[in-house]
């Protein structure tokens, strides 16, 4: 079980369909790992290893992940019956459940997926960080002492030290990526809306949310983004749909791409000058397979116009806040209080509260307007284009702290780390983090590709091409759990 903890959900999915293993031992082996080595990363915080057990045992769906063990991300897509807590200790306290199948989860568990628990989120998946009082932090297989990012934190750990090879996670500001970048994995930011939000969700704050997965291969990521995306009956709007299967671009034969390399983020925020060295050293091996890399970019607006980036989204997750805080209220049947909440959870409801709907329009024309900007650029001549994920290493836990001074300062600080990704969930454009590099202190490093609205297949192609020239999957965390 050792070395199965080590292959992708593909490979483990095919040792099912051959019946080397059957899909209960492979879950008896994750929960196994679970256990062993939970209690250092804490990253499943709602273990189902019963209900997971007997979906083993029982008749499983013939999808491409048939009896592969899964984690749900304790935010976003969910079976019924299952607990939803948002890293509240509002829901947590009121042992909230799921009252129905969300679409996505229903196709995750059509995939063959054996869900066996749920992982750690900040609150409300505000913040790069998994830290949420209601359920402790989770730290970073790579080194404990740091953050796996977030707020797909949990998930991002529970796949780096080998629990399973893939697990569910969502990205509102570069929440996918992000933690993919720390925990030394595939993260793929979908198309806006490519894959359904509902039936109880049509988007969220106007579409800066996406649902996928983090994994360890680029066929994990291809082959899920094939089974789960496509509209729902009742979706606000849709993606285009692909030309093809994903699936058939981890083989197409690569195209010279034309791409730029952008080191500077579009906002106002400080960074790690080393994260530019990274970034031109990917360059270098996209050069190697015979791509075109110069330094390039969007023109974006002034930094210190009016609107600006940080303004103006930070209005949009403000009022996403206090859309959600009173969509809680009601379900909790009371007024809520500032206890019931950490404090950058409260402080950005009230200013949400106080955004006015021609502001918060407003936003929404403005990144609609750097949307464009972005896809000017690309019919420029343009394939994609090369940052940074981060603008910054992982960071030691505590770092956004809000329990002390403004909250809204938190939030501004995580700019650092999610500053080139953000961008992404207000222009809707897919970008994917590869784990391409390695700092001096032996932490992963990720690079983030951008490709044009819709064009998931250039990423997926020229993802598996660095994956094959330059391979990550023999990297191991310092937390790896070994089996039985």
């Amino acid at each position: 079980m050792q070395e199965i903890a080590a292959l992708d959900a593909t490979a483990q999915a095919e040792l099912v369909r051959t019946g080397e293993v059957s899909a209960e031992e492979l879950t008896e082996g994750a929960i196994s790992r679970a256990e062993q080595v939970n209690g250092e990363i804490n990253a499943i915080i709602h273990p189902l290893y019963e209900e997971g057990m007997a979906t083993a045992r029982g008749a499983l769906p013939d999808g491409p992940f048939s009896g592969v063990p899964f984690l749900f991300k304790d935010i976003g897509a969910a079976l019924a019956g299952q607990p939803l807590h948002l890293g509240t200790k509002l829901l947590k306290d009121a042992g909230f459940r799921v009252p129905l199948d969300s679409f996505l989860g229903a196709r995750f568990r059509d995939a063959g997926l054996v869900t066996f628990g749920k992982t750690n989120v900040p609150e409300l998946g505000i913040l790069p960080t998994t830290e949420p009082d209601a359920y402790g932090p989770t730290k970073n297989p790579w080194d404990t002492r740091l953050s796996p990012g977030g707020s797909s934190g949990g998930p991002a750990a529970a796949v780096a030290a080998g629990i399973v090879p893939i697990a569910h996670a969502n990205d509102g500001g570069g929440s996918i990526r992000v933690p993919a970048s720390c925990c030394g994995l595939v993260g793929l930011k979908p198309t806006r809306q490519r894959i359904s939000e509902g039936p109880l969700i049509g988007d969220i704050m106007s579409g800066l949310t996406v649902e996928l997965i983090v994994s360890r291969s680029v066929r994990d990521t291809a082959t899920m983004l094939e089974v789960v995306h496509g509209p729902a009956p009742g979706d606000p709007y849709v993606a285009p749909p692909p030309e093809r299967p994903y699936t058939e671009e981890l083989t197409a034969s690569p195209e010279k791409l034309r791409i730029g390399i952008e080191t500077t983020p579009w906002a106002e925020i400080e960074i790690d000058p080393r994260m530019a060295g990274f970034a031109r050293a990917a360059g270098d091996m996209l050069e190697g397979l015979g791509h075109n890399v110069e330094e390039a970019g969007p023109e974006m607006p002034p930094v210190d116009g009016i609107p600006n980036l940080v303004d103006t989204f930070t209005i949009r997750w403000a009022a996403g806040q206090a859309a959600t805080l009173a969509q809680l209220a009601r379900l909790v049947g009371r007024p809520l209080e500032a206890g019931d909440f950490e404090p950058l959870t409260w402080a950005l409801a009230e200013l949400g509260s106080e955004v006015s709907g021609g502001d918060y329009l407003s936003a929404i024309s403005f990144h609609q307007g750097i949307g464009r900007l972005l896809a000017a650029w690309f019919e420029s001549g343009y394939d994609l284009l090369l940052t940074p994920t981060m603008g910054e290493l992982p960071q030691p836990l505590g770092t956004f702290d809000d329990s002390v001074g403004d909250p809204i300062e938190v939030m501004l600080r995580a700019g650092r780390s999610a500053g080139f990704a953000a961008p992404l969930n207000a222009t809707g454009n897919p970008a994917i983090s590869l784990p391409l590099l390695e700092s001096e202190e032996g932490l992963p490093v990720g690079i983030q590709l951008v490709a044009p609205f819709g064009r998931e297949d250039v990423l997926i192609r020229i993802a598996a091409q660095l994956e094959q020239a330059h391979p990550w999957a023999d990297r191991r965390a310092g937390v790896w759990a070994q089996g039985d």
